[in-house]
């Protein structure tokens, strides 16, 4: 009787543990990439990698943030990168993060619009975001920035640092994101210098800091004593060449400007300041969004001044009217973020541009 009543007991538990399990298995597809439980993350660096001191180095750093915040692991099932070497690699890495089972995946930069736009359609499950782009699926998530803002302020302070009344602007390769800093780099010298000369020249890639640090060579060589860069790791040769030209003459007053990141680690004694692109603070934002289930898919999300998404870095320290950079960059900060001031975003915008 005993042995009965034991087998009974039995069976009515394992009955009871197969509804839950089936329970269990319902569905969840509130926020796509439902392949794992918890929650993550990973991205596919472009061509720059995660170490070129700017754009894509800033993302990874945004992400590490956000899983050290959520307790997370670097991995499979935590928070990963995969680095590109072309953009024949853009479609294989952003569809083996998604079936690797990673519920958001980042493609940075505008290089990977189609990839995203194209894989985001094979995989549904899985959410993306695109960086510097637009992508109109409903698991996808654009995000952009006002570069122009951030650009201005370098501009302003390239502008109150220059003596020789010359000044260089390298740009990467041609594209709205770049023409966005550029527009922006040559309102703020207008703003603060009116009779200095912007020499503008693209290296035509983002990862050739020989191209880079050619034309900054000629650029200094020429008299310009300030020069800025938005060319990702192409950039990094600007750096180089500020830097040799100060140890060959330490009394030689020249300046070189980072952007995305603060580059003052690349030339304590020759950055000036960083154009910073908070790539980090999106790449953080929009992945606690979706781990918090908020996901906004379909949406463009903008980062400007206002929304701390741009800023200048620190005015370097030896710059010697660092005070009064600062006081402008404040005021105009102030102007940009009040609507007083509209930056331009476009070349033709520029044309029109006056300040007030």
């Amino acid at each position: 009787m005993i042995k009965r009543k034991m087998a009974l007991l039995l069976t009515l538990l394992l009955a009871a543990g197969t509804i839950l399990g089936a329970c269990g298995k319902g569905n969840n597809n509130s926020t796509g990439g439902n392949k794992k439980n918890g929650f993550s993350a990973g991205m596919v660096t472009d061509v720059g990698g995660v170490d070129d001191k700017s754009f894509n180095q800033s993302s990874w750093e945004g992400l590490q943030a956000f899983g050290k915040a959520n307790n997370m692991e670097k991995g499979k099932g935590g928070y990963d990168y995969l680095q590109s070497t072309s953009d024949a690699d853009y479609v294989t890495n952003l569809t083996t993060l998604a079936r690797q089972g990673f519920n958001l995946v980042f493609g940075i930069g505008f290089l990977m619009q189609n990839a995203v736009d194209q894989v985001a359609k094979q995989q549904k499950d899985t959410n993306f975001a695109i960086i510097d782009s637009e992508v109109k699926e409903p698991n996808v998530v654009s995000i952009l920035f006002k570069e122009q803002e951030a650009a201005f302020l370098a501009g302003v302070a390239a502008g109150l640092t220059t003596k020789s009344n010359h000044i260089g602007f390298i740009g990467g390769m041609k594209n709205a994101v770049i023409e966005r800093f550029q527009a922006g780099f040559l309102a703020g010298v207008k703003a603060a210098k009116p009779t200095a000369k912007v020499d503008v020249q693209y290296a035509g890639a983002f990862d050739k800091p020989e191209a880079g640090q050619a034309i900054a060579s000629k650029m200094y060589t020429s008299g310009a004593d300030v020069v800025f860069h938005a060319a990702g790791g192409t950039g990094n040769g600007l750096f180089k060449e500020a830097t040799d030209r100060k140890k060959k003459n330490p009394n030689s007053e020249i300046w070189a400007l980072g952007v995305d990141r603060d580059q003052s680690d690349m030339g304590p004694d020759v950055v000036l300041t960083s154009a910073l692109k908070r790539v980090d603070v999106a790449v953080k934002d929009t992945a606690q969004k979706a781990k918090d289930g908020k996901f906004p898919g379909g949406q463009d999300i903008l980062y400007g001044l206002k929304e701390d998404g741009v800023a200048l870095a620190p005015i370097n320290a030896k710059a010697s009217n660092k005070a009064a950079i600062e006081k402008a960059v404040k005021e105009w900060t102030d102007k940009i973020k009040s609507g007083a001031l509209k930056v331009p975003g476009t070349l033709n915008e520029l044309k029109t541009f006056t300040v007030k």
